[in-house]
């Protein structure tokens, strides 16, 4: 069957932007068991090192719009649309993660320059919504990269 130079691209795009998303999320979940035995003053300074980090939002966005490219262009093929549609949702789970507990803690502690008395509470909301997204990338990347090869192996469009 003839393969598509378009959908390549699409699945190399995904599938890097993904890598790139899934970065950031791997790193706080493996610092994670570190930072959280950290006291209040040494983890307010250390969490000052994700300032400039908001610019990875670009990144999710192209990995949004590839993966919904990517579904609509996979459609009518069910072993690339099934994986692309989990990768798609795992993303849109990972945001809903980080809208609902990671930036309200930013917000809370005006991005970790305020120290509220509920500090330990906002620390472990955002350490485990930050953990929990890193994993629904990792599934998404996981789904992408098993589709790929799928796709590959059956030579389809």
């Amino acid at each position: 069957m003839f393969r598509s130079r378009s959908h390549d691209t699409l699945f190399f795009i995904a599938i890097l932007a993904t890598l790139f998303s899934l970065a950031p999320g791997l790193a706080h979940l493996f610092e994670m068991p570190r930072k959280l035995g950290l006291p209040r003053d040494a983890y307010f300074t250390v969490q000052q090192i994700y300032s400039g980090w908001e610019l990875f939002g670009f990144v999710i966005a192209v990995q949004l719009a590839v993966l919904v490219l990517l579904v609509w262009r996979g459609r009518r093929e069910y072993y690339v649309f099934r994986p692309a549609l989990a990768a798609l949702l795992f993303l849109i789970a990972a945001q809903i993660l980080f809208w609902t507990f990671t930036f309200p803690a930013n917000l809370a502690t005006d991005n970790w320059t305020l120290k509220p008395a509920d500090w330990e509470d906002l620390r472990l909301s955002w350490e485990y919504s930050h953990a929990a997204g890193a994993l629904c990338q990792l599934f998404g990347l996981l789904g992408l990269i098993g589709a790929l090869f799928t796709r590959i192996k059956l030579g389809a469009r």
